[in-house]
């Protein structure tokens, strides 16, 4: 079956244009200015924005973490990222001691398969580390995943000797490693702090104190001086102060490179959350935490004048009964906050109608650079003769308020509950097939595994 795109603006990093696009099957087959095939099923697109469909790299579906599991699963987390316009997602398949790397994708596999309505692929987080593994990771670089997560806090944290053996043999093998950056010590310190001083951590607003700039500040320059001894390109993930961007710019200037992906809660929502009634502050209970708002405007800079590489969620969703695991000791609250179908929305309201970024570089952050970065571009990432037909017919005209009750996912609140809106995915395309339209799902459980190995 063929699908011709008619009249709309295409969007990329380098600009906008006026063509049509043709598809066959599950791929783009042409694009260009008045195509015309007889018989192509006409879709008429004029005033509308064509991206290519936006990828989310850093999510948790299906996680368990804090004697819970995250709220959303494969199915319903997906539907969620396919009703914003997400045509494909890289969870992270974490591997637990003593498990081999082929045994946590296969357990992530066993979670993914079948249930996913977008695409989806997989980064790994290491968590133990020996000579097996390392042999073991030549042919999963190859063959399966290039990209790797690394925590510097969490019972899943890695030491400096380790970080620095694995991002050695990363650079041999031509992998890269994004990186959860916090001091655990100074977080362990203070959450003990906080008990001597009040006598429980009921308090919420405590929260954010034990999680201070400096913690990520410290653990990112520590990061960045172990890749440089290393000399190998490294990932900070969600990035949330302008002390850890100052560090970076730091290490730039020295020649490093340093890519950095930040999220729509650190440019939108700021640590006021905290200072809410207990119950709806621990909503806002993420890690890093939301900052104090002074922040958001350097992030948002940043991504003006194209520091930053990526914008991701960190889709990580727990409901409001699960985050009362904290109500007697808020550092039992499960982390953790949900952003998959917000994210493409957020970003055009609060960057491209705010004028703080251009559609273009809305198109880079979510689409284009993070295939680039992940080994899926020109499968994904673009609007190309031979890249996957995954398109976003993107109404920029359409009205409409963020409402949990509207939403996919499987949370029972929205952190963003009430926003209005300017501008909506109002067609999603997966791989050629029309699969949601203005946030409704029309077809599930199609999505497919995507390899994204250096050997591909």
């Amino acid at each position: 079956m063929k699908r011709l795109f008619k009249g709309g603006t295409v969007v990329s990093s380098e600009g906008m244009k006026q063509v049509d696009i043709l598809v066959k099957g599950e791929k783009i087959l042409a694009v260009g200015e008045d195509l015309s095939f007889k018989d192509a099923e006409i879709v008429d697109v004029k005033g509308k924005l064509l991206f290519p469909g936006f990828i989310d790299a850093h999510t948790h579906m299906a996680l368990e973490v804090s004697n819970t599991i995250t709220a959303d699963k494969f199915d319903t987390g997906t539907k969620a990222e396919l009703a914003g316009g997400t045509t494909c997602i890289i969870d992270f398949a974490t591997q637990y001691e003593g498990e081999s790397l082929e045994q946590a994708l296969s357990n992530w596999h066993e979670k993914a398969d079948g249930e996913s309505s977008c695409d989806y692929a997989f980064h790994l987080a290491l968590t133990d580390w020996n000579e097996e593994i390392s042999r073991e990771l030549e042919t999963i670089i190859r063959d399966e995943t290039g990209s790797f997560k690394l925590y510097m806090t969490y019972d899943t944290m890695v030491d400096d000797e380790t970080m620095y053996e694995i991002l050695s043999r990363l650079k041999e093998l031509g992998g890269i490693a994004g990186v959860h950056c916090e001091n655990n010590g100074i977080i362990q310190a203070r959450l003990k702090q906080v008990v001597r001083e009040k006598g429980d951590r009921k308090d919420v607003s405590d929260y954010p104190w034990t999680r201070p700039k400096e913690a990520e500040a410290e653990a990112v320059s520590r990061l960045l001086k172990i890749a440089k001894c290393v000399d190998t390109p490294i990932i900070v993930v969600h990035l949330s102060t302008a002390a850890g961007y100052r560090e970076i710019l730091r290490a730039r200037e020295t020649g490093q490179t340093v890519y950095i992906e930040t999220c729509p809660q650190y440019l939108v929502m700021n640590s006021d959350k905290y200072s809410l009634p207990a119950e709806e502050a621990r909503r806002y209970m993420i890690a890093p935490p939301l900052r104090k708002r002074k922040n958001q405007e350097i992030l948002w800079e940043a991504l003006r004048e194209g520091r930053i590489q990526t914008i991701a969620t960190d889709h990580c969703s727990f409901t409001k009964e699960q985050k009362e695991a904290g109500a007697e000791d808020f550092s039992k609250t499960p982390c953790g906050m949900p952003g998959a179908e917000e994210r493409p929305a957020l970003i055009y309201q609060f960057g491209v109608n705010e004028g703080r970024i251009t559609v273009e570089q809305m198109c880079a952050y979510l689409s284009e650079n993070p295939a680039k970065l992940y080994n899926l571009y020109p499968q994904k990432g673009a609007l190309e003769p031979g890249s996957d037909a995954d398109i976003v017919v993107w109404n920029p005209d359409t009205e409409w308020t963020m409402t949990a009750q509207d939403q996919q996912s499987a949370c029972d609140y929205c952190p963003m509950e009430g926003t209005k809106i300017r501008g909506r995915a109002e067609q999603v395309y997966l791989r050629g097939v029309l699969a949601a339209e203005n946030g409704k799902i029309l077809k599930e459980k199609t999505g497919k595994y995507i390899r994204h190995g250096v050997g591909e």
